[in-house]
């Protein structure tokens, strides 16, 4: 189960009884979206969407609402925190995010094999899907609004495709790649949740950290 820290309201959400049920259940006829994404813990069909899409969506709505709670009022040399040499910073797993929703957008949408991305994409977005020593050398000196943007921006473009498609293309398999649209987007989705952990582990090692009972 997540830790209430990470879904504010989860307390109300279990506690809230009948009359909380039917306010969620009214809750899932609009998007988890805004201050709504603030209270709701909400997994299934979205506006705007067919209703696997939707639900998938909402897997990957769920996922990022818990790396935005956790990267909160993190200042750049929080996000640039080495803490060895094999290590990545948070900021770099923050673009690295952004990236996997690209590559996997190319790769899905656009029928992309994996890797032939145009030059121009692969320097903007290779290092930060790779990671490691490039990585660390490129990856710094950037405000958390830098990473936010870029996760926003990658998403929304993801989501206006989303919007385009039905669940017949969600379930079409990519035989090069072995999987479906579904199963991939779905591993977008529990990627994140890994460098979430990623990211709480740093933070518990930033200096001055406070303890915590995770």
């Amino acid at each position: 189960m997540l830790r209430i820290e990470c879904v504010p309201n989860r307390r109300n959400f279990l506690k809230g009884g009948v009359g909380m049920a039917v306010a969620l259940s009214t809750l899932a006829a609009f998007p988890v979206s805004g201050a709504a994404a603030e209270d709701a813990w909400i997994i299934g069909p979205q506006p705007g969407f067919t209703p696997e899409i939707g639900t998938l969506t909402s897997m990957l709505a769920f996922t990022r609402r818990q790396v935005l709670n956790n990267v909160k009022g993190l200042s750049q040399q929080e996000l640039d925190f080495l803490l060895d040499d094999k290590a990545n910073t948070i900021g770099a797993m923050l673009l690295h995010l952004a990236a996997t929703d690209t590559y996997y957008r190319m790769n899905t949408f656009g029928g992309m094999k994996w890797g032939s991305w145009p030059d121009e994409v692969k320097k903007k977005w290779d290092i930060p899907m790779n990671l490691g020593e490039p990585a660390r050398k490129a990856i710094k000196g950037n405000s958390l609004d830098y990473y936010l943007d870029a996760l926003h921006e990658a998403r929304e473009t993801t989501l206006a495709e989303f919007r385009k498609r039905d669940d017949k293309w969600l379930a079409a398999v990519d035989i090069d790649f072995g999987a479906n649209n579904y199963a991939k987007w779905f591993h977008v989705a529990e990627h994140e949740s890994n460098h979430d952990g990623q990211i709480k582990f740093l933070k518990r090692r930033l200096p001055g950290a406070k303890e915590t009972s995770e």
